[in-house]
């Protein structure tokens, strides 16, 4: 197994400098850039309408240079554009800047932010543990839920419990996250009816002060809402995957031969039918996790004013603040790699069956 994580490791390389060529180059064509940005800052003009591509090349500008290729630069010091592109990187081919942003975040070097007087691993600092808090306990609290009542349903299959209860799986699966989080604030948070919780952060502003059981009830009464959105959307396909899961090993030869040595249903189910059925579901936990942390929560993040990792990509792909995007990119792919390599572990942990080192 050693020899096959090695492996596994040496592949993350040319793994995460292909998934950043790929999103470098994709950023190369979007339009809007920080250039542009500035320039429809001085202009008063729409950002957007700014960073499309002018199609007046070979006009003059009115200081009588050749037309620059920003939309809404014309009049402009071209000595002005040039050191703005300067200030940027853009002055520097496209290939020169992706291999000495390559040989940056080889050391964790991410750069500055162009909107923000901090750096880009400052600010993943600052911004990661609202996600973790957020995705950690949402998808604790996801597999606490879904396991407990897969389990349920597939022992009781075809009755009245297994029957009200996949109506509410569907339930929980039709409602979007952001909706059923609109109606928690509206019920719940001051909206329109009980003001039981907070609406912003995830402490509030006396938690300093408080003592640490304070601190703790503090830290809860900010989650509840959030996990409990992120929540109502993430159980219901987990719990038909345990459903699945248990009833196809359920009817399985060595069930049988278990009853017949004389094993209780309960022994059968959890002595024997467990390990199997549940090596997808656990080994899927880390790969449910990094989901969670980036990808499942930004909404819920804007809803709740939760400051997290991914309000700051959202936030960074809005402006086009090129390193953050890139930054955040990069650790969301390593973090993803590296918990794809944990489930394997897992896989075998849980069934010493599975051997990747011999395949």
């Amino acid at each position: 197994m050693t020899a096959y994580i090695l492996r596994r490791l040496l592949l993350l390389i040319p793994t995460l400098f292909g998934i950043l060529l790929i999103n470098f180059a994709i950023i190369q064509f979007a339009p809007g850039g920080p250039v542009e940005q500035i320039i429809a800052q001085i202009r008063g003009i729409d950002a957007d309408a700014a960073g499309r591509i002018s199609g007046a090349t070979g006009r003059e500008t009115a200081s009588g240079g050749p037309a620059s290729r920003y939309r809404g630069a014309q009049g402009l010091d071209p000595e002005f554009i040039r050191s703005l592109e300067k200030q940027f990187g853009f002055d520097q081919p496209a290939h020169r800047r992706f291999l000495r942003m390559c040989r940056d975040y080889l050391t964790f070097n991410f750069g500055h932010s162009y909107y923000r007087d901090r750096s880009v691993l400052q600010l993943i600092r600052e911004k990661l543990p609202v996600s973790v808090s957020l995705g950690l306990w949402s998808t604790l609290l996801i597999y606490a839920i879904s396991i407990p009542l897969g389990i349920r349903k597939a022992v009781r299959d075809g009755s009245r419990f297994d029957s009200w209860t996949s109506a509410l799986v569907v339930a929980g699966n039709a409602i979007p996250s952001f909706l059923f989080a609109v109606l928690l604030v509206i019920v719940f948070a001051g909206g329109r009816y009980l003001d039981w919780f907070p609406l912003r952060g995830l402490t509030s502003e006396n938690w300093a002060s408080l003592s640490w059981g304070g601190r703790i009830l503090d830290y809860a009464w900010h989650l509840v809402l959030p996990v409990a959105t992120v929540t109502i959307g993430g159980f219901a396909t987990l719990t038909m995957l345990t459903k699945n899961s248990f009833l196809d090993q359920i009817h399985l030869q060595y069930v049988t031969t278990a009853y017949a040595k004389g094993c209780t249903p309960r022994q059968a189910l959890y002595g024997h039918v467990f390990r199997n059925a549940m090596l997808i579901v656990i080994s899927g936990f880390p790969a449910a996790l990094i989901m969670t942390l980036f990808t499942g929560s930004v909404l819920v993040e804007v809803i709740f004013s939760l400051d997290g990792i991914g309000l700051l990509g959202f936030d960074a792909a809005l402006k086009r603040d090129y390193p953050v995007m890139m930054g955040t990119l990069f650790i969301f792919e390593l973090l993803a790699l590296l918990l794809n390599l944990l489930s394997d572990v897992i896989y075998t942990v849980i069934d010493p069956r599975i051997d990747f080192e011999g395949r």
